[in-house]
Formats: structure tokens, sequence, C-alpha cells
């Protein structure tokens, strides 16, 4: 199993700090995937903001089978995020 460091919520300090604060205000916690991407908050910003844009606003598909769409190729790609 692969190892990348992440910095944990009660260190994060600055963006990263403003990033997670939004991360836990819309999940209730900080994912894990979240913390990865906290090495660089710049990238993991710019991350947030692209999932955010098409996963959370309103388009052709209705959240619920949004969400289910993205549950199906993690699925099938194995990722467990």
């Amino acid at each position: 199993m692969a190892y990348i460091r992440q910095i944990e919520p009660a260190d994060a300090e600055g963006p990263l700090k403003r990033i997670y604060d939004a991360g836990a205000q819309r999940a209730g916690q900080v994912a894990n995937i979240i913390k990865v991407m906290g090495l660089d908050p710049r990238s993991c910003q710019a991350s947030m903001g692209f999932y955010v844009g098409i996963m959370k606003s309103e388009n052709a598909l209705e959240a619920p089978t949004r969400e289910l769409l993205a549950s199906v190729v993690s699925c099938v790609n194995d990722c467990f995020y």
C-alpha cells in the first residue's frame, strides 16, 4: 500500500485551513482525498473547484444520478474514494 504524507486538519494553516474548513462544512469532515492534495493547497483548491463545479452545480443530471455515476466509475477503477 502506498503512503502519502497528509496534513491533518488540526495542523492546517492559511489557505489550506480554509480549504479544509470548506470541505468539512460540505461533508461533515475533511475527506482523505483533500488531505492527500493538501500538500499543494493551490492545486487542491483548483481540483476542489473543478469537482464542486461539476458535481454541485445545476446541469442536465440530478444530484443523485451524478453521485451514482461517480460511485460506479470509482468502483470500476478500483478507487475507494
